[in-house]
């Protein structure tokens, strides 16, 4: 992976109410990002992002991706490739997500399932604080027929996601556009 600057985000947890200083903010605290892949460029691009800001915090970041569970029979892949093949090219995968930032914690974790319950059971598995993960930006009835991830892991997570749609746009000069 290319090794571009990532634009930074500095994420709060809000304005304190009770506070005379009503423009204090609250830091929220990230000491665990996930990262859910799909190996898409949304998901790269998250990923971008997921790296920028476990490098700013100083956190670890782990990056998940769930492969289907396995079909009895109705799959031409099974018959081609063994389960244990599939898993190490998808291990290879994983490996390939290297952060921009060598100081970086990083970990990698193949899971099998339903994609947005393993997230969900990955995130307080490991006591994630923020999700970082990419979307395709599905409507109508493409989003109705095959379902939105992102969507349900930001309804029902414990913590706050956040999603990436398009990779980031470059100015002239290489920089993230502002």
């Amino acid at each position: 992976m290319d090794q571009q600057p990532v634009p930074a985000i500095c994420l709060t947890a809000g304005v304190r109410p009770q506070s005379d200083m009503s423009k204090e903010l609250l830091m929220l605290p990230i000491h665990t990002i996930l990262h859910p892949t799909d190996f898409s460029t949304p998901s790269k691009s998250a990923f971008d992002l997921a790296c920028a800001v476990a490098r700013d915090y100083d956190a670890r970041l782990v990056v998940v991706h769930v492969k289907p569970p396995q079909m009895m029979g109705g799959e031409v892949h099974a018959l081609i490739t063994t389960p244990e093949e599939v898993d190490r090219e998808l291990r290879g995968e994983l490996d390939k997500f290297q952060p921009h930032d060598a100081s970086t914690k990083i970990e990698r974790v193949l899971k099998e399932g339903d994609a947005g319950t393993e997230i969900l059971r990955t995130a307080k598995e490991i006591s994630s604080d923020v999700i970082v993960m990419g979307t395709h930006g599905r409507t109508g009835l493409s989003r109705l027929f095959m379902g939105s991830v992102a969507e349900a892991v930001s309804r029902k997570a414990h913590c706050p996601v956040l999603t990436v749609k398009h990779p980031f746009l470059e100015t002239s000069s290489g920089e993230p556009a502002a």
